[in-house]
């Protein structure tokens, strides 16, 4: 018997958007730990053109795309017992291949959705919101009266990163690059917000602080802001790279962060924090808990057709989108 073909998006070269193209494959047959999920909405995230441009490398061509998506179980294999066919799932960390109309996966990677959470949601801010529980609550766990920086504050994780903040007590100052992404970010919890293409942004942290300085810095841009970063740092400061949609930071000499009053910086991963199941559940049940809550509010600014992932990687990559991208089976 024939197993099921299903559409999905692959790269068989690392380059730009122009490389993604449809492919259909079998899905393989379960073994008895595998669930089988229908998609019913695909996360885009940074990481995605990462893999695609070669900045992450991976093995194997074609190579599939996507980590995160929420969908419907069809089929579980024999071994499975707390997923049932029908049952709303999502994940947020799983192997490559989410851009796909369905696929296999293990039953471990898969968390139940609560009724309060709808699929696009989910889809939208599993992996975006993985990463902003861990940062804000593991990485550097932010006090109430701290000032906190955010670069790109209108993305999908500034988004996060503000609300979540904010809830925390933090003072939240955070760089856009238009005035209508402003007036985004403060409706998120944004308490101030840099033009950071109009203004320096370590002056104008340094003003808005009495010149004291941020406690911490949330950077996923890289290359283009890490100068400001480490600048708008007070003393003992901490710099959290977690991102280089910019492209990677040169080297510099550790002297730096010395001379700068002592300053932190690293460059943490998702991977890391929920690298096991329980470790997956903490971070997935305080991310539930804080949707469900009202404290996570999610901004899904745009969706695409899955078969126009490349056009999904364009507006990303061009920085025309705000909140979170979603792509639709």
């Amino acid at each position: 018997m024939a197993r099921e073909r299903v559409g999905r998006v692959v790269i068989d070269r690392n380059g730009g958007p122009e490389v993604l193209s449809w492919q259909l494959v079998e899905l393989p047959e379960l073994g008895p730990h595998d669930v089988r999920v229908r998609h019913t909405a695909i996360g885009v995230n940074f990481i995605d053109v990462y893999f695609r441009q070669g900045v992450y490398p991976a093995s194997g061509f074609p190579l599939p795309l996507g980590r995160e998506a929420a969908g419907v179980v069809e089929a579980v294999g024999g071994a499975v017992t707390d997923l049932r066919v029908g049952d709303r799932v999502a994940y947020g960390f799983a192997p490559l291949g989410a851009y796909s109309e369905a696929r296999v996966l293990s039953a471990d990677e898969l968390v139940r959705l609560p009724d309060g959470v709808d699929d696009t949601v989910a889809a939208a801010i599993m992996l975006k919101g993985m990463t902003a529980e861990y940062l804000l609550h593991r990485t550097y766990p932010v006090r109430p009266g701290e000032v906190v920086l955010v670069h790109a504050a209108a993305g999908g994780v500034g988004l996060l990163l503000c609300q979540w903040a904010k809830h925390l007590g933090a003072r939240v100052i955070g760089t856009v690059g238009s005035e209508a992404k402003a007036e985004l970010a403060a409706r998120h919890g944004c308490d101030e917000t840099i033009l950071y293409d109009r203004e320096n942004v370590a002056q104008r942290v340094r003003e808005l602080t009495d010149e004291a300085g941020a406690r911490v810095v949330y950077d996923s841009v890289g290359k283009d802001t890490f100068e400001a970063s480490l600048s708008s740092l007070g003393k003992r400061g901490m710099l959290v790279l977690f991102g280089q949609s910019s492209g990677k930071v040169p080297p510099i000499d550790l002297q730096v962060l010395n001379a700068r009053g002592s300053l932190f910086v690293t460059r943490p991963s998702l991977g890391h924090y929920v690298g096991t199941r329980p470790e997956l559940l903490a971070s997935v049940n305080r991310l539930f808990a804080a949707l469900l809550d009202g404290t996570l509010k999610v901004n899904i600014g745009r969706t695409f057709p899955l078969r126009e992932a490349a056009r999904a990687h364009v507006e990303l990559e061009a920085r025309r989108t705000t909140g979170s991208t979603v792509l639709l089976p």
